[in-house]
Order: structure tokens, then C-alpha cells, then sequence
């Protein structure tokens, strides 16, 4: 379904802890039956690689946590992926919004010591492959305040990984674009999320240096669940998502934008069920029918036709 959208590349999730249960036996079936199937499709996959094993973590902590004891570790599973997955998988993503406390295993996020772990990470990829391409992690765009516990601002995380060194340990920044309540074509500000924020992410790497590394985005969307106050209506969700797709085939330095998410496999009851594009059943939602049209079209305002009445759609058979 996704290479019947018109979608040339996926982002999918490669937990540590299922390919490596134990330390030093990895277990490839799964991650191999995901890339393999996605590779016969002619998809081009980029990997998030991070949640840590049980043996790799003090008892009672997350699977984000990571002691920067162990970062050794994780750094040899990076590089034990890019080993296996050379020629089939050629981009990695080394965690995931370390500027949350949250995905940093609920301590204060510290743009030091991810730093750090990027610049293992980085290392032991390019030893098994050196043609890979590693991404530093998307941040989560919020409006945190210095010295809160539980986030940090995207902006003054980027500006710190600079300032302890990361622009020679990635050869790319993922990012992560949502437009919260806001439309696609909404101006930056530091002051807001919206889409076009991840601008101000990428005024930080041209001014370290970093102009002619891609920043592509890795997450983008908005949500429609008519109770979350960030949401928007579905025919806005519709509109706003293919005027993104429009701005960013403008942009040199974004090479794709994938949006959140395509299916969950179970339902969570929450607002978090309004970012798919399929329901847990495989059905598809009027968003999946808009984006096949303009991928086969170019024309948002006929996609927007095909999302209002999706029998105008016909996909060809697999």
C-alpha cells in the first residue's frame, strides 16, 4: 500500500532490543522479513535505530534509557546494522528526539551527552559501511523554557550539539515537522510550532557550517481527533498536508518529508489514533487517498477531489 501511494521511501523502526536480546547474538529475522519486503517493492528505507535491551539498562529504568556506559554498546549494534543491512538499508537515524526527557530515559535531555552517543554511533557505521548515511535525530519541536526537566527547546539543543562538536559526526539531521493547529504556508517563528519551524532548525546548520548537508523530514503531519486541542478538522489535515508537500518540493536541502504515521497496529483510544493514514485494519482514511492522487498527479486540488470522494481513486493491483 504504501508503493501503490506513490511513497519512494519509508522510515521504520529497528528496536535495538529486538534485534540484539542478548549481548553479542543478534537476531535479523524480523528487521530482514521488513527491509527485504520493502527493497522488492523498490522503496528506499531509512532506519530509527534506539530502545534499549533489558540487559543493557539498570532494573526499573525505560527502554530509553542509556548510561553513557553503555553507549559502547549501542554503538557496536549500529554498526553490526549497518553491516548486515549494506546495500539495502543506506540511512540510519541514531535515536529519537533526545531533547525530550522522556526519550531520554527520563532525565533532563542533555545535547552534551547525545552528542556523544551520536558521535559512537557515527563512528562505528562508517567502519562497517562507509557509504551509509547517518542522521542525527529529529528533535521534537516545543516551546520548553531553559531549565525545564522534562524538554528543551529544538533550537537551543541544535545550537548545543554544535557547540560540543556534532557537526563532524552526522552526515545529515533528521527533523520533524508538525504543524500543531496551524496551517502548511504559516511563517516560522520561534515562538510557534508549525510546520515551517523546522526552517529555523535548518538556519542553524547553515550557520555552523552545515549548508550542504540534507535535512530531510522524517515526521510531518497534523492531527484531525475532534477532542485534542492541537487538531485540526480532517479537510484541513487534507489541505494542509499537500501544501507542505508542495513547500517542500521547493526546498533543495529537504530530500523527502514522510508524514506520521502510516498504520498502528492496534488502536490506542486516543487522539495518538488520528495521525495514521490506514486504520489497524488496513482501511484506508481519506488523507492515504489524497496523498496517492497528488503523488500520481501533482495537482493538490484534484487529490483534495479524490479525498472527498475516494472511488474517483483506482490503484493498480499489487
Amino acid at each position: 500500500m504504501v508503493r501503490q501511494m506513490g511513497a519512494p521511501t519509508v522510515v521504520e523502526y529497528f528496536p535495538w532490543a529486538y534485534s540484539e536480546p542478548r549481548p553479542g547474538r543478534y537476531d535479523w529475522e524480523h528487521a530482514d522479513l521488513v527491509v527485504d519486503h520493502a527493497v522488492r517493492q523498490g522503496l528506499r528505507v531509512v532506519a530509527r535505530l534506539d530502545y534499549v535491551p533489558q540487559w543493557a539498562r539498570p532494573a526499573g529504568t525505560t527502554t530509553r534509557y542509556l548510561d553513557e556506559a553503555r553507549f559502547p554498546d549501542f554503538a557496536r549494534f549500529v554498526g553490526a546494522f549497518a553491516r548486515h543491512f549494506a546495500g539495502r538499508v543506506d540511512a540510519l537515524i541514531i535515536w529519537n528526539e533526545p531533547n525530550l526527557a522522556f526519550e531520554w530515559g527520563g532525565r533532563p535531555p542533555d545535547p552534551a551527552a547525545y552528542t556523544r552517543l551520536l558521535a559512537q554511533a557515527y563512528a562505528a557505521a562508517k567502519a562497517a559501511n562507509p557509504d551509509i548515511q547517518v542522521l542525527a535525530a529529529g528533535l521534537a519541536p516545543t516551546l520548553a523554557r531553559p531549565g525545564e526537566e522534562a524538554a528543551m527547546s529544538d533550537l537551543a539543543f541544535l545550537e548545543a550539539m554544535y557547540s560540543a562538536g556534532a557537526g563532524s559526526h552526522f552526515d545529515g539531521l533528521a527533523l520533524h515537522a508538525y504543524g500543531w493547529s496551524f496551517p502548511a504556508d504559516d511563517p516560522p517563528d520561534p515562538n510557534i510550532v508549525n510546520f515551517r519551524r523546522v526552517e529555523l532548525l535548518r538556519e542553524i546548520m547553515v550557520r555552523h557550517g552545515d549548508g550542504g548537508k540534507p535535512a530531510p523530514i522524517t515526521e510531518a503531519g497534523w492531527n484531525d481527533h475532534p477532542r485534542w486541542t492541537k487538531a485540526v478538522r480532517p479537510t484541513a489535515r487534507i489541505q494542509y498536508t499537500l501544501a507542505a508537500l508542495d513547500r517542500v518540493a521547493t526546498w533543495d536541502w529537504c530530500p523527502f518529508m514522510a508524514v506520521w504515521a502510516f498504520r498502528f497496529p492496534w488502536p490506542s483510544r486516543t487522539f495518538q489514533d488520528n495521525w495514521a493514514l490506514l486504520d489497524e485494519d488496513f482501511t484506508p482514511r481519506p488523507l492515504y487517498a489524497a496523498l496517492s492522487a497528488y503523488s500520481a498527479t501533482g495537482n493538490a486540488a484534484q487529490a483534495f477531489g479524490v479525498a472527498a470522494d475516494p472511488s474517483r481513486l483506482t490503484l493498480p493491483r499489487p
